[in-house]
């Protein structure tokens, strides 16, 4: 149970400060800047990987947590409690947000600037980035250590500085469901769930070809 709160907290935390920071952004005209955007949720992703990373490895991600279970470093029994946990947390900062906040129309929700197909390879291709750090800094499903949270951090940033403005940069179908739901705006919500589950199980095939590790069933 100690494992679920500490997912519960950190997706809260990512979605409350991350999707917060487009909506004071927006409530302010530009104060927190699109810069300023990528940097909070690299930054908030790296404080709770150290924060949280020893109690349940800070997945704080399905993605991440159904990837982990690919490689044999995750339960794969764990995957749906994990899940929930991230959710839960996702939509109760996105309501809390939506109290804060009545008159902000999408809640930081990730919506394509483009096509869909566009947002979904984009989406894609940064998860499997994501998780091709994650999996190679990770001990076990445990993201810790002196440098994994300003790895991940860092590849947060870095990859919604860039695309951001197209595609959202989500990589986290826990960040895309709870605005989404809160606010109304589900029509893309597809793209947000099937493209990072993509990316991050193809990250895992490569990885396990590069390193030339085997799956353990667990």
């Amino acid at each position: 149970m100690r494992n679920y709160v500490a997912e519960l907290i950190g997706t809260f935390a990512i979605v409350f400060c991350g999707t917060g920071a487009i909506v004071i952004d927006q409530h302010t005209g530009g104060a927190v800047t699109h810069v300023g955007i990528a940097t909070t949720f690299g930054l908030v992703v790296m404080s709770m990987i150290y924060g949280l990373g020893s109690i349940s490895g800070a997945h704080l991600n399905p993605a991440v947590s159904i990837a982990f279970s690919i490689a044999g470093r995750f339960p794969a029994r764990q995957i749906l409690p994990y899940v929930i946990s991230q959710l839960l947390g996702a939509i109760l900062a996105s309501l809390t947000l939506s109290l804060l906040f009545p008159l902000n129309e999408t809640l930081g929700a990730t919506l394509p600037t483009g096509s869909a197909l566009q947002s979904f390879v984009l989406e894609g291709i940064l998860t499997f980035f994501l998780m091709l750090v994650i999996i190679n800094v990770a001990t076990g499903s445990k993201e810790q250590g002196m440098f994994a949270g300003l790895a991940i951090g860092g590849v947060v940033a870095l990859e919604a500085m860039f695309a951001g403005p197209v595609c959202g940069a989500s990589m986290n179908p826990a960040r895309s469901v709870a605005p989404a739901l809160v606010s109304g705006h589900t029509a893309y919500l597809w793209v947000y769930l099937a493209a990072p589950v993509l990316g991050s199980a193809c990250a895992v095939m490569v990885w396990k070809y590069l390193t030339g590790k085997k799956t353990e069933q667990k």
